[in-house]
């Protein structure tokens, strides 16, 4: 069971990080969950188009709230992203 829920999380971590290398027109190869956003050079008008493909894709509602403000880096959007979507699951 456990190794399920590691694929899962694994599969959509990856499907995550192709919406950020896609929607922030970053080179996927630069992006691994210790990556500093600051350093991807992602302005704020592309970290909304990030935001907003993952709500459309998973059909949740991320805010652009405190929590996202303390984002610092790729493992922290996916985290926050992961935990929207899987709340959106268990509903």
């Amino acid at each position: 069971m456990r190794n399920d829920a590691v694929t899962q999380t694994t599969e959509l971590e990856d499907k995550l990080l192709d919406l950020v290398a896609e929607e922030g027109m970053i080179d996927r190869a630069l992006l691994s969950r210790d990556a500093k956003l600051a350093d991807l050079d992602i302005a704020s008008a592309d970290f909304i188009m990030i935001l907003m493909a993952i709500e459309e894709q998973y059909g949740v509602y991320i805010s652009v709230d405190a929590e996202m403000a303390d984002l610092k880096t790729v493992g922290d959007l996916l985290a926050v992203s992961a935990k929207k979507i899987e709340e959106k699951a268990a509903e």
